[in-house]
């Protein structure tokens, strides 16, 4: 994407009622006008609020807001560029319970209070490999318990991806810590009874590891 692309994207973001960008500052403040009121403020509901880690272009926040109209869904991304495509279908097809913050998800607690979320997608994560990269890892035990400190206590988290250590190293964590699993599937297309919101929305890079034949795995679990 060129920089032109980026700056307009940037710039439309910033119009978009549907997309926030808080400073870090702001958020590590501990003061976020938003904190704890995102249902009552954003979506003027007391709907389940549903978040996604690592949107990317938002395809998953936006299938699952269309196909769960009674929940509240948020992309969070810290590459406004790419979800600026979620965040605009929202707003052309009228979808209403969607929104995207622009931010880091380390800072995540700063942006949602305690117990203000139901449940957690990560979805197609940077499985981080290299052992220096192990404190980027999403379902790292540092990230699970950032999440714990804002999920309901029987709060759901899902993690849907191509990477087979991604899957491994995350249910060998989970087990070690005696967390919940309620589901866990090693290629969820070609098994039965795969859960619907799994295998109903597919994202451009999804289908891409599908026509290539690569397995998608999934976990549902609890860390409360």
């Amino acid at each position: 994407m060129g920089s032109k692309n980026k700056l307009k994207r940037f710039k439309e973001n910033e119009t978009f009622d549907n997309v926030f960008q808080p400073t870090r500052d702001e958020l590590t403040s501990g003061n976020y006008k938003l904190k704890g009121k995102w249902r009552h403020e954003v979506f003027k509901n007391e709907n389940p609020l549903v978040l996604e880690l690592g949107c990317g272009k938002g395809e998953y926040t936006v299938g699952l807001a269309q196909s769960y109209p009674n929940k509240n869904f948020i992309g969070i991304d810290i590459k406004g560029a790419r979800f600026w495509r979620g965040a605009k279908t929202a707003i052309e097809e009228g979808i209403t319970n969607a929104a995207f913050v622009r931010t880091q998800i380390e800072l995540i607690e700063f942006a949602f209070d305690e117990n203000e979320v139901d449940e957690i997608w990560i979805t197609f994560p940077d499985p981080q490999i290299k052992y220096k990269r192990t404190k980027h890892r999403l379902t790292n035990l540092q990230f699970l318990e950032r999440y714990k400190k804002i999920l309901k206590p029987n709060g759901l988290m899902h993690l849907k991806t191509d990477s087979e250590f991604m899957h491994g190293y995350t249910l060998g964590l989970l087990h070690g810590l005696d967390y919940e699993v309620l589901y866990a599937n090693h290629n969820v297309y070609k098994l039965e009874g795969s859960p619907e919101e799994v295998t109903q929305i597919q994202t451009f890079y999804e289908n891409q590891y599908l026509e290539k034949d690569k397995a998608i795995t999934y976990i549902r679990f609890k860390i409360n």
